[in-house]
Order: C-alpha cells, then sequence, then structure tokens
C-alpha cells in the first residue's frame, strides 16, 4: 500500500532549506480550518498552478511530463546541489571518525515521478489503478534523483531505500529505479517496503502478523531507527517528499522534496 490519507495539496511545494512558498500555497496560508468563513482556494486555479509548478505538458505518448525548465526542476537542482555538498562534507567526517555512514531515500515522488498518474486520475488515489501504475515500472524519474543516488554511493555512503510500497510490488520498484539509472543497493537488504503479512521485529510495537497498526511516521522511523542501531550506520541524510517520510528522528539531516498534489499524514 502506498499513498493513504491522500489529498489535492494546497500547501506550499517545499523544497526544505527555507524554501520560498510558491503560487497556490500562499493563497491558502492563512485558511486553518474546513469550516473557516473564508472561502477555500478554487480547486480549478490550484489545478492550473501546479501544472505551472511542473511545467506539465503530455509527450507524444499522451504521458504528463515535468518539463526539465520548470519551477520544479530548479527547485530540485538547487536541493540536490546543497545536499551534495552535504553528503561529501559528512561523509569524510563519517569515515574519519570511523563510522559507516548511511543516506535513506523515499521512492514514490523522491525518486519515481507520479505526475502522470496524478494527472489521469484527477489527483485522487484508488489502490487498483495505483497497482496498475507501479506494476507498469515505467515512471520517469525525479529530476537528478539517480544522480544523487550515484553520488552518495561514489563517496562510500551506504544507500537504503524506505518506501511504503508494498512488498508484492518489489519487483517493479527495482525493475523501475534500473530503468531510470538509480540501480545501487536494490537486494531486499537495502530496500525495506512494507511486508504487512510478516511484519520484521523491529516494528513489533506497532505491527504484527494480525494487525497492522503502524503510522506512516512509525513505519519510517522504526526502519531508520533498525538501520543505525541494528545494522550499525550513521543516517547523515534522510530524503522524502512527505513530512511523514522524514519525522520521528535517526537522520542527522532531512531534505523535503516538493510535492504539492498530494498529502500523506
Amino acid at each position: 500500500m502506498r499513498k493513504s490519507h491522500r489529498v489535492v495539496a494546497a500547501g506550499a511545494a517545499c523544497a526544505l532549506a527555507g524554501a520560498a512558498l510558491y503560487g497556490a500555497g500562499a493563497a491558502t496560508a492563512g485558511q486553518s480550518t474546513a469550516n473557516s468563513t473564508h472561502e477555500p482556494y478554487n480547486i480549478g486555479q490550484l489545478v492550473k498552478d501546479i501544472d505551472s509548478y511542473y511545467g506539465t505538458a503530455a509527450d507524444s505518448n499522451g504521458v504528463y511530463q515535468a518539463s526539465p525548465d520548470s519551477p520544479y526542476a530548479k527547485d530540485l537542482a538547487d536541493m540536490d546541489a546543497a545536499a551534495k555538498r552535504y553528503i561529501d562534507k559528512a561523509a569524510r567526517k563519517a569515515h574519519r571518525h570511523g563510522e559507516k555512514p548511511a543516506v535513506v531515500f523515499d521512492i514514490d515522488d523522491t525518486l519515481l515521478l507520479s505526475l502522470d498518474y496524478e494527472k489521469r486520475y484527477n489527483y485522487t488515489y484508488n489502490p487498483t489503478t495505483w497497482n496498475d501504475y507501479v506494476n507498469r515500472a515505467d515512471r520517469p524519474a525525479v529530476f537528478g534523483s539517480p544522480e544523487l543516488v550515484r553520488y552518495a554511493e561514489s563517496k562510500g555512503v551506504e544507500v537504503f531505500y524506505n518506501s511504503g510500497l508494498s512488498e508484492a510490488q518489489r519487483a517493479a520498484a527495482v525493475a523501475n529505479l534500473k530503468k531510470v539509472g538509480a540501480d545501487v543497493n536494490l537486494d531486499a537488504d537495502h530496500m525495506f517496503l512494507k511486508d504487512k503479512a510478516n511484519p520484521p521485529a523491529y516494528l513489533s510495537d506497532c505491527a504484527t502478523a494480525a494487525a497492522w497498526n503502524c503510522t506512516t511516521v512509525q513505519y519510517k522511523s522504526g526502519t531508520r531507527k533498525h538501520i543505525e542501531d541494528d545494522l550499525g550506520y550513521e543516517i547523515i541524510a534522510n530524503f522524502g517528499d512527505q513530512y511523514s517520510d522524514l519525522d520521528g528522528g535517526y537522520a542527522d539531516r532531512t531534505y523535503k522534496l516538493p510535492n504539492p498534489t498530494y498529502f500523506v499524514s
């Protein structure tokens, strides 16, 4: 299972590190509750703003793509440049201290872009259509993500993946990441996916074979804790497009990628 609790995001498209509010986010910043007397931001205009942010256009096959010249691409490039500088510095420091540095990446809309799915299904989620989409294994890369994965590896940093995709979607995730050039540590020891039928012991506080009760934050932070405490790595950076990918600790620094299309609590 992937993005439960999905809504069209009216918040800012953030790239971390003090990114400015963009378009629709600024328009809704003062609206705090659904029963406010203020009219909410118009959803039709919001979709236009999202399209403008991504530079959305259908390619010759009718697949919606983001533009490499878009504000979205620029925000990613700025974040990637800052992340690479940090990884280089943090990796050298960790190695000097005899530590094993690691980075952790979410997958959906952190490494693989789901814009075509969001556009095609009008920013709604259905588990059947989503599973079919994932299993096609033809999502494009989030701009710069394969390069960032390979850069971390080149600095002697162990790459891990921490995703809300299900265990049944593992083969498709691996195939898609290979296709976009993020072919680093795609084995089961490095790619952590949700296995509700056989949850790992380190999630026993919220998940058993009889009942999965982990929130996104519990699942992802519990996995990072396992990487640090059980596997012996120091997570120097954690990358995700949702704050729930990042909350809960067990990472020296977090990087929030822009995603104005849905929200995962």
